[in-house]
């Protein structure tokens, strides 16, 4: 089947978060003249009344009186006037006055306010880097030290073999490559310019670390033992004595395997939820829009006094395309809120269990099920619910949050995933760390909460969860 091109665009305006369709309804209040918003209730003034007057056809230039003349050939002045006005107010054009000082003052301290407020980039780590470095680094060994620090990854780390980095670069010994990247690694954060993670742990031991000798040893010769929690075979080989051994991972973890982290931090983008669930006084849960942060619009009745005019052929044309496309777009908005509240009431009314008593209530769903309910195809579900946020007594959600599939229990009843994460987490908290379960003792201790599941769907959710194997879960 083959699609309209205008129901292609009704579906893209249905997966819109709340942000993207604000940013596609200004766009088109800029683009397009005959659709205009609608002044939401309570505003400060109301709308100007629109005069009964035969309207002329808009032009496209406007032709505005000049503020200053420039008899003096003072061009630079006049166009730094152009800049600090374009600002300004539209009467200021046309009111027969310039504007005072104090006004291009005030214009101007909004402006500096603004920018003084705004939110400056972060500085990276390769900058960081290349200011200290910039410093103290001979100047035969600073090309090759930039070199070097525009090559580590976000972790700090170098991502490829020193001998190859000189060779690429060219014009260096093997030995001043060394000399320069020791340099580096003598920066802060502690533990740049590091090769593996072996390199990148000894880095950061200073002779002031507790338990110096006894991190270097481990670090250099027992660090995969350490990872496969082989403390017995560490015990043996280095005579340590096992309260030795524990005490120096511990130390060990003051350590940081990514130094380079923390700089390049992705700003917290911040949820605006599409929708709120609230509970009314039947104890039944409503959903509702929260169109608040989204204009309403209209059409603009002055074109379509217009078109009754019988203007020229090409600006009955011009209109008539821009009212056809404003049209489309408020039904298409209006579609959208429908379907997302039919939908997203559907889920609400089969996760109520989920509100009531929290996330581990929570009923297998899936989103065929609430197309049947709702009578429209799933992907259409699926374009609902993509990027969309539910605000509910227990936070706000993503709608997808409350869809997943399960199993059913030996008494047939139906339960989710989540549920039996939430199941497997418990049982491995409560066992016995001297002697943790195994996969299939863990399969054994959901059977006997009913929940009958394969050995290999317990290794699956195991690792998704980030649980380590009986081995490493171990305690000595």
């Amino acid at each position: 089947m083959k699609l309209a091109p205008r129901m292609i665009q009704s579906m893209e305006i249905l997966q819109l978060p709340l942000a993207a369709l604000q940013e596609r309804i200004d766009q088109e209040l800029s683009e397009n003249i005959v659709l205009e918003q609608v002044r939401k209730e309570g505003a400060s003034e109301d709308p100007p009344p629109e005069p009964e007057h035969e309207y002329e056809p808009p032009q496209v230039e406007i032709e505005r009186r000049e503020l200053v003349a420039d008899e003096n050939n003072s061009a630079s002045d006049f166009e730094r006037l152009l800049e600090i006005s374009r600002d300004w107010p539209e009467d200021n054009y046309t009111s027969g006055s310039k504007p005072s000082a104090n006004r291009i003052q005030d214009d101007l301290d909004r402006a500096n306010d603004l920018m003084a407020n705004a939110e400056s980039r972060p500085q990276t780590l390769h900058e960081y880097l290349l200011e200290q470095f910039h410093c103290d680094a001979p100047a035969h060994l600073r090309a090759f030290g930039d070199y070097l620090i525009h090559n580590l990854d976000e972790n700090g780390r170098l991502q490829s073999s020193l001998p190859e980095l000189a060779a690429v670069f060219g014009g260096v010994t093997l030995e001043e490559a060394e000399a320069a990247l020791s340099l580096v690694q003598n920066l802060d954060p502690p533990g740049v310019g590091a090769r593996d993670l072996r390199e990148c742990l000894l880095l950061q031991i200073t002779p002031e670390t507790p338990l110096r000798e006894h991190l270097i040893t481990l670090i250099s010769d027992h660090l995969d033992d350490i990872i496969q929690n082989r403390l017995p075979l560490i015990e043996r080989k280095t005579g340590y004595s096992m309260e030795d051994v524990k005490a120096t991972i511990e130390q060990m973890r003051t350590l940081n395997p990514f130094p380079g982290r923390g700089f390049d931090t992705p700003p917290v983008q911040s949820i605006t939820p599409d929708l709120k669930v609230e509970k009314d006084d039947n104890g039944e849960y409503t959903v509702s829009l929260i169109d608040e942060y989204v204009p309403e619009l209209r059409l603009n009745r002055r074109y379509i006094r217009m078109l009754e005019q019988n203007p020229d052929a090409a600006t009955k044309e011009y209109i008539k395309k821009k009212l056809e496309s404003a049209k489309w777009l408020i039904d298409a908005i209006e579609q959208r809120y429908n379907t997302l509240k039919r939908v997203a009431q559907c889920i609400v009314d089969e996760q109520t269990d989920f509100l009531d008593y929290g996330p581990e209530h929570i009923k297998p769903l899936k989103m065929q099920d609430v197309a049947d309910v709702v009578g429209v195809h799933v992907t259409t579900v699926s374009r609902a619910v993509d990027d969309k946020h539910i605000a509910t007594p227990r936070g706000i959600f993503p709608l997808k949050r409350f869809f997943g599939g399960g199993t059913k229990t030996a008494d047939g009843e139906d339960v989710a995933w989540e549920n039996i994460r939430l199941k497997l987490k418990e049982v491995v908290d409560n066992e016995d760390k001297s002697k943790p379960l195994s996969d299939d003792a863990i399969v054994e201790a959901l059977q006997e909460h009913g929940l009958n599941l394969a050995r290999r769907t317990v290794t699956k959710y195991r690792k998704a969860m980030n649980i380590p194997s009986s081995r490493q879960r171990r305690e000595f």
